[in-house]
């Protein structure tokens, strides 16, 4: 018997994010999980080596690289639905657990137990934390690339989404925007020092 949950994650590199949005560049869920894995991977070790904490880099990358997955069943539902009430997003959340539950069916049994862990991740944890802190420097990075690309449709988007990560008050992520942030909005010459 063949089992299809890597092929379901293959699939990932075609669902679109930004739909409502005209971007200069689109972005699939795919290469946005990396992204999200690599940042939660910084947020987990700027955690351990510059405020002494103990986060659990592996398991902020796997909540990360999981993170999207359901939707190669669901697709993305832009940010204005998902959240425009309570009763619309329990609903999506709902199809979303589904959905995954239905993508672990989707794997051999021994397998199942180890890949749930980081599909539904403990939501309590500083980890999940780090990680839904990292989706949403993910979001605003592309907000960066977009306006570095004279794209003004999302400065609205830039605005809202910088008072949100600063509204959660993480020092990890204001490390990040004091260390890294200015860097993404250079060309590849001013990087290089060109």
């Amino acid at each position: 018997m063949g089992y299809d949950f890597y092929a379901f994650m293959d699939r990932m590199k075609y669902i679109k994010r930004w739909q409502l949005m005209r971007s200069m560049r689109e972005e699939n869920i795919m290469e946005h999980s990396q992204q999200v894995a690599v940042f939660a991977h910084a947020l987990a070790v700027i955690n351990n080596k510059v405020f002494g904490g103990s986060a659990d880099a592996q398991k902020a990358v796997l909540y990360a690289v999981y993170h999207e997955c359901s939707e190669v069943m669901t697709g993305d539902l832009p940010t204005p639905i998902k959240y425009f009430n309570s009763s619309i997003n329990g609903a999506y959340k709902s199809l979303e657990e589904r959905a995954c539950d239905k993508l672990l069916e989707s794997l051999p049994e021994e397998l199942r137990g180890e890949i749930e862990k980081s599909m539904k991740p403990d939501t309590q944890s500083y980890e999940y934390t780090l990680m839904k802190a990292a989706d949403r420097l993910a979001a605003y990075v592309k907000c960066l690339e977009e306006l570095r690309c004279g794209n003004n449709e999302f400065l609205k988007a830039k605005k809202s989404i910088e008072e949100d990560l600063h509204s959660r008050k993480i020092p990890e992520v204001e490390y990040f925007f004091k260390k890294f942030i200015k860097s993404f909005s250079l060309s590849l010459d001013e990087l290089n020092g060109i």
